[in-house]
C-alpha cells in the first residue's frame, strides 16, 4: 500500500447495510480458509490450493479479489486467487507447482469480493509435523492478532492496535517488518487507514496518520512476525516478499469492523 496516499485519504465509514454485505464476504473467505486447511498436506502444490480457493469463491457467487490486482509501481498484475508463503516467504507469494514439504510452514492469504465489498484474511499453519519452534512462531502470530483485535475499539487509535501487536511480538523476542502491515478494507482491498504492526514509542511519527477508531471503520489487522532480522525484500517476480536472512516468518489476518462495543470479526465462519 502507498503509505503517503493513505495518509492523505479520508476513511470511509460503513453503513449497517454495507457491514451486512462485508460480513457475507468475510464468511466466504472463512469457507475458503476451511477448505485450504483441510487440503494442506505434504505434496500438495500452491497451484492446487489456488484451484480449491477459486472453486469455493465461485460457488458462493463471489470474485477472487487478488486476481488481476495491479497496484501502482508494481510491474505485473497478481495472477492468483490466494497468496502462498513458505517458511521465509512473508507475503504476496505467487502459487507455484512446487509441492509443499513436510515440516515447513505455509501462510495462505485470501480475499473475496461479494456484491462489491471485500473480505480479506490470512493464516499460517504447519505442513505435516513441524518443530516446537515453528509452532511457537505460529502461536505468537495468532496471539498478536488477538491482541490487535482486542484493542480495536471505538475511543482508541490506530496506534493502540499497533502497540498491542508489537508488545506481543517483542515479548517473544521476535520482530516485525517496518514496511508492511494492515489496512482499511471496503469496496477496495486496500483503503485508508494504514494499520501498522509497530509504533515509534514516545514520539510522533510522520509515516502513518494516527486515526481515531470510530464505529463503521472496517480494517484488516495483519500481524507479520519474523524470527530473525527485520529486513525483507521483494524477489524478481515483483510480488513475493521474503526475509533477507532466510529465517522463517508468519502472517495472519482478519477483517474487522469497529462498533460501539466489541470489535466484530467479519472473516470468521
Amino acid at each position: 500500500m502507498d503509505v503517503e496516499w493513505c495518509r492523505k485519504m479520508a476513511v470511509n465509514l460503513k453503513r449497517p447495510d454495507e457491514l451486512i454485505i462485508m460480513r457475507q464476504a468475510g464468511r466466504i473467505v472463512a469457507r475458503v480458509h476451511a477448505a485450504l486447511r483441510e487440503a494442506v498436506r505434504p505434496g500438495i502444490t500452491g497451484l492446487q490450493l489456488d484451484k480449491i480457493a477459486r472453486e469455493v469463491i465461485a460457488k458462493h457467487d463471489a470474485i477472487p479479489t487478488f486476481v488481476g490486482h495491479h497496484p501502482q509501481g508494481v510491474a505485473t498484475a497478481f495472477p492468483s486467487a490466494i497468496t502462498v508463503g513458505v517458511n521465509h516467504e512473508l507475503v504476496h507469494g505467487i502459487p507455484s507447482d512446487k509441492p509443499l514439504e513436510e515440516g515447513t510452514i505455509v501462510s495462505l492469504d485470501v480475499a473475496a469480493t461479494y456484491k462489491g465489498y471485500v473480505g480479506d484474511a490470512a493464516f499460517t499453519m504447519g505442513v505435516g509435523k513441524i518443530t516446537p519452534e515453528l509452532q511457537h512462531l505460529i502461536n505468537v502470530g495468532e496471539e498478536a492478532l488477538a491482541a490487535g483485535i482486542k484493542s480495536a475499539r471505538a475511543g482508541n487509535q490506530i496506534s493502540d492496535i499497533a502497540m498491542s501487536i508489537q508488545a506481543v511480538i517483542e515479548a517473544n523476542h521476535m520482530t516485525m517488518p517496518r514496511e508492511y502491515g494492515g489496512h482499511g478494507v471496503g469496496q477496495q482491498m486496500w483503503e485508508p487507514p494504514s494499520v501498522p504492526n509497530w509504533w515509534p514509542q514516545g514520539r510522533r511519527t510522520r509515516r502513518w496518520r494516527n486515526y481515531d477508531l470510530q464505529p463503521g471503520m472496517t480494517i484488516a489487522i495483519e500481524p507479520m512476525v519474523l524470527t530473525g532480522k527485520q529486513e525483507v525484500k521483494t524477489t524478481s517476480d515483483h510480488w513475493t516478499v521474503v526475509t533477507v536472512d532466510g529465517k522463517p516468518c508468519t502472517h495472519v489476518e482478519h477483517t474487522i469492523a469497529i462498533t460501539e462495543d466489541e470489535p466484530l470479526i467479519l472473516t470468521l465462519p
